[in-house]
């Protein structure tokens, strides 16, 4: 971990963060008496089984059995770690970490704040220029010839920047923002003059450009006359922005995105995650495509599981960051040559990553955008259904740009085949596209496996370490669930705080069988007794596992009064008593049952039977302790 997260820190986030405001912000809660209920986003379910307690700042699903409080939501929701969950818990909160409170980490905290408050705010200024100004009318002919509806464009936040070289400067000085802080946003572009800042207004650079006469910078803004597409982080705030050309101009680069800068980094950037990272955990996989227009047609179509690299190939950092939410890809570029060749070059980072590669190709001359607007989104999602594996469309590639019947055309095939599926480090697979090569070139299947040999097979990867390591793990047994008696007595326990000081008088936590309903009775009894108890949500945090977690959410989600509670506690601890006692009977009549064993020890356990025997008719009274 990069620093020390206090549990003061924590609690005061936890405190800023109500999980009904912060679960509503995903979800559509509706209220259920004194909780609110949703359909489960962790499992798929008709009716809703996903409760959230206010009360208690916590939520479980009776449905699948996931439950915590709001750290543990976003980590799932999210697909994060905990400390991730933290920062952004943290972030919305508006709440300083404490191992980021060094001089260095604030300002550079601060900057990106401001940073992520100007792109939020310019975003908001294009979108009213689009919708309203007569500098947007270019940008709305273009979306209207381009049939993408006012719905997306209010969901991506679609904005036109005026064909000025100022506009953009002269909105931030109206908002007060310093220019050189704008310029760091990569938002307008400086450039120092060569003349005393007091020049004659007559120079025609001046009549260009806005001056800042404290400096000597000339300022212009870098997006001018374009479509704005925001670009926007994995939580929805807006980092970046995409520009693309509305002229014909054939020397006008068609789009023009945001420089790397303190928030926006292209090749750790996918447009489009933030709206659609849910739909690709519920779907399985994820579909990558090229540009913003194929993204937007395709979510608006009912396919969301899909995204978009940002203004750069696909990259390393890409495939890592959606192993978060898949291990399969679909990779949908566009129809031509250099769509298709980006569909090859993405192969080694997918691969590298673990990823299951399948490969979908709209017919020429389409790409996604017009190919929905041509046959509807049905029609593409039996496109991206009956995608190939990326080997069978690669070698159907290589035979439709290689001359098959040539010495030299069957070369190529031969090495760019062996190439690409030794990357894969696995056998089978090496040995079918032998096979299938050898068919497709009409020789002999040994002949290719020959020539597949003399490419050198890839050192075994950390991936595949880590796949046999984790196939030769013990087996983990699962533990049955607790008896409804169990489950009640964590119910009592954790919804009536009252009653836990009778508990621990009466209660002998070894009289509960299932182990984990034991352990968390004996940290809430022992709470009680050293007053470290302050409440459920801070409880949930010392358990050890999951299933205890699920477990506490389970009996205290629920807002079902308990009538007569002290009278159910103590008839369930009485119960448990019996109980235990029981067991322990039962295993001494069978001890002494056994022929093996001396007529001393028959004695002794029989004994010790009628003491157990005679505990059990006693009325329950308070522990030795």
């Amino acid at each position: 971990m990069a620093g020390f997260l206090s549990p003061a820190t924590r609690e005061q986030i936890r405190a800023a963060s109500d999980i009904v405001d912060v679960i509503g912000s995903y979800l559509p809660l509706k209220r259920a008496g004194a909780n609110f209920t949703a359909l489960c986003p962790f499992h798929k379910e008709k009716s809703p089984s996903f409760n959230v307690n206010p009360q208690k700042q916590i939520f479980h699903c009776f449905g699948c059995h996931v439950g915590g409080d709001v750290f543990t939501f976003v980590e799932k929701y999210e697909n994060i770690g905990f400390m991730d969950a933290v920062r952004r818990l943290a972030e919305r909160a508006k709440i300083p970490l404490e191992f980021e409170n060094t001089p260095g980490a604030q300002e550079s905290r601060h900057i990106k704040e401001q940073l992520l408050d100007i792109h939020d705010q310019l975003a908001t200024r294009w979108q009213n220029c689009l919708a309203n100004e007569a500098a947007g009318q270019l940008a709305r002919d273009y979306l209207a010839q381009r049939g993408v509806s006012a719905d997306a464009i209010k969901l991506f936040r679609i904005g036109a920047a005026p064909e000025s070289w100022d506009d953009t400067v002269n909105w931030a000085r109206s908002k007060k923002f310093d220019l050189a802080t704008v310029e760091k946003a990569g938002l307008i572009i400086g450039k120092e003059l060569d003349v005393p800042p007091t020049a004659s207004s007559d120079d025609e650079s001046s009549k260009s450009a806005i001056r800042n006469p404290q400096s000597a910078v000339r300022y212009y803004d870098r997006f001018r006359g374009r479509l704005m597409f925001p670009i926007c982080n994995e939580q929805g705030r807006v980092i970046g922005f995409s520009g693309r050309v509305l002229t014909g101009d054939e020397k006008t680069a068609k789009y023009v995105n945001s420089p790397e800068t303190p928030i926006f980094t292209k090749s750790k950037i996918f447009f489009g995650l933030d709206k659609s990272k849910r739909a690709i955990l519920d779907a399985g996989f994820a579909i990558i495509c090229e540009g913003q227009l194929d993204l937007i047609a395709c979510f608006m179509n009912s396919v969301q599981n899909i995204v978009a690299p940002q203004g750069t190939a696909f990259t390393e950092q890409h495939a890592r960051m959606l192993k978060r939410y898949a291990d399969e890809v679909v990779l949908c570029f566009d129809s031509d040559n250099a769509g298709q060749t980006a569909t090859v070059r993405a192969l080694d980072h997918l691969l590298a990553a673990g990823f299951a590669v399948r490969v979908a190709v709209v017919p020429a001359p389409h790409d996604p955008d017009s190919f929905i607007k041509a046959n509807g989104g049905a029609a593409f999602n039996e496109v991206i259904k009956n995608a190939e594996g990326f080997f069978d469309y690669f070698l159907n590639r290589l035979c439709a740009t290689n001359e098959i019947t040539s010495d030299k055309g069957r070369l190529a095939i031969l090495r760019a085949m062996a190439e690409a599926v030794h990357k894969t480090g696995n056998g089978v697979l090496i040995d079918t596209y032998a096979q299938k090569t050898a068919l497709r070139l009409g020789v002999a299947t040994e002949a290719v496996r020959a020539e597949f040999r003399k490419i050198p097979a890839p050192s075994a990867t950390k991936r595949e370490d880590e796949e046999e390591s984790f196939e030769s793990a013990e087996p983990v047994a699962e533990i049955a669930p607790p008896s409804p008696i169990e489950l009640h007595l964590l119910k009592l326990l954790f919804l009536h705080d009252e009653l836990v000081a009778t508990a621990a008088m009466n209660l002998d936590a070894n009289w509960i069988l299932h182990p984990h309903v034991r352990q968390l009775v004996d940290l809430r009894l022992a709470a009680q007794e050293h007053e470290t108890w302050h409440s459920l949500a801070e409880f949930l945090d010392s358990c050890e596992s999951a299933e205890q977690r699920s477990l506490i959410t389970e009996a205290a989600a629920a807002d079902r009064k308990i009538p007569n509670p002290e009278t159910q506690l103590a008839d369930m601890t009485l119960k448990l008593r019996n109980q235990f006692l029981d067991r322990q009977i039962g295993a001494l009549t069978q001890k002494a049952s056994q022929p093996e064993i001396g007529e001393a020890e028959r004695n002794a356990a029989l004994m010790a039977r009628e003491k157990l025997r005679a505990q059990k008719r006693a009325p329950l009274g308070p522990l030795e302790k």
